[in-house]
């Protein structure tokens, strides 16, 4: 019998996801044998004890007795059981400074550490994550700020709503003005951001017609890596070199820059990939994106002036023009940044469904029978060493 936990979330502030929903732990315990799913007990979830009561779920104040524990966020270190084999996202594999701490104390007390985000098809392509709600709830609040900002339209927040099916009756009716867009990005994040541009009747242009025209109607473009790269000496982008050397490459996201008023980002970055511009290129007068929903969200990345996240109660701060500090949003002479970590919690229910059947269909069987490459490449660190695919990571968790 494997023993299946979910566990409650205890990064602050709280995250009200679930890796598996009420109606997904019932189904698994119907369809699969010899599992048992326990679920500690917790406030904060979008689903209740009682719903997961209901399912046939157990529902615990302690979950120790169980072999695999699932998370959302990173687990704080004073609750991490010894040995255990934990799934979540530890945010370690770019070396974040701030989760350091974490996973020295996951070496140290033997834990086996199975990082969601690092759950990969044979190709490369990331199996599950909350990238398409992320960019569903990150492109509204943009265009939410731009409508705060210009006072040309008015847009709700999206955690008001009960679901994503009842935030599209928001859009029913609404008239926007003739807006120029950028959408930067192919992935999960992208298509969340281009659900909202089509159901907001936003139309979609080429960007050379972008790039030329000025149109009577709201209209966006999507820039993906051949729009936006180019290698510094033979001026071409291949996709493969790319991602392999990516420090070969130049951005040209600028020229985008003077014909755009809003900017949704949603493309991957780590420090060797070229930001979308420099700093500095804010300041000039060309420059003349006034919003800036920065969805992938790193801060000092892709878009250089994001200087932090906000909360999801208040999304949205500003970036003055001329000295580059933060201010308030909404000021005549700044650029607005709407930079949040955890977007999918606006839509938690609904994300947390997409993201559990996923985990069903493409994990959760390698995961039980514990015999799988898949299970082996997303596996950081096991009984007190990295594993051979993170061992890079060596010099990360000797502090250096």
């Amino acid at each position: 019998m494997t023993k299946i936990g979910l566990i409650k979330e205890g990064k602050i502030p709280a995250d009200n996801r679930v890796s598996l929903t009420p109606a997904q732990c019932k189904w698994i315990q119907l369809n699969i044998p010899d599992v048992k799913i326990m679920v500690e007990s917790s406030p904060n979830r979008c689903f209740s004890d009682r719903e997961y009561l209901i399912a046939g779920a157990e529902v615990v104040d302690d979950i120790s007795e169980c072999d695999i524990l699932l998370g959302i966020k990173e687990v704080p270190v004073a609750q991490l059981i010894d040995g255990k084999t934990y799934m979540f996202f530890s945010h370690t594999k770019k070396k974040q400074s701030y989760n350091q701490k974490l996973l020295q104390s996951i070496l140290e007390k033997k834990i086996r550490l199975i990082d969601y985000e690092c759950l990969e098809h044979e190709d490369g392509q990331r199996i599950i994550g909350f990238g398409f709600f992320a960019g569903v709830v990150g492109a509204h609040n943009g265009m939410m700020a731009y409508g705060n900002r210009t006072g040309l339209f008015s847009l709700d927040r999206v955690y008001k709503q009960r679901s994503f099916r009842e935030l599209i009756h928001n859009y029913f009716g609404l008239r926007l003005p003739n807006v120029k867009i950028a959408v930067t990005g192919s992935g999960r994040v992208a298509h969340g951001i281009l659900e909202i541009m089509n159901l907001m009747g936003i139309h979609e242009v080429e960007p050379d017609d972008y790039m030329e025209r000025r149109f009577s109607y709201p209209v966006y473009t999507q820039l993906k890596g051949g729009d936006l790269y180019r290698n510094k000496l033979t001026k071409k982008y291949s996709r493969k070199e790319f991602h392999e050397h990516p420090e070969l490459y130049e951005c040209e996201f600028l020229q985008y820059a003077a014909q755009t008023d809003i900017l949704m980002n949603g493309i991957y970055w780590d420090k060797s990939v070229p930001r979308l511009f420099q700093k500095e290129d804010a300041q000039s007068e060309n420059f003349i994106i006034q919003t800036i929903a920065d969805i992938t969200d790193d801060a000092d990345g892709s878009v250089p002036i994001n200087v932090g996240d906000h909360s999801i109660e208040d999304p949205v701060y500003g970036i003055d023009k001329t000295t580059l500090e933060k201010t308030k949003p909404y000021l005549k002479n700044s650029i607005d940044i709407m930079a949040v970590g955890n977007l999918p919690n606006e839509l938690p229910r609904d994300a947390s469904r997409y993201f559990g059947e996923q985990l069903i269909k493409y994990v959760l069987e390698d995961l039980i029978n514990d015999s799988s490459q898949l299970i082996e490449r997303a596996t950081m660190a096991k009984e007190g060493e990295l594993t051979t695919h993170f061992s890079y990571l060596q010099d990360y968790v000797n502090g250096k």
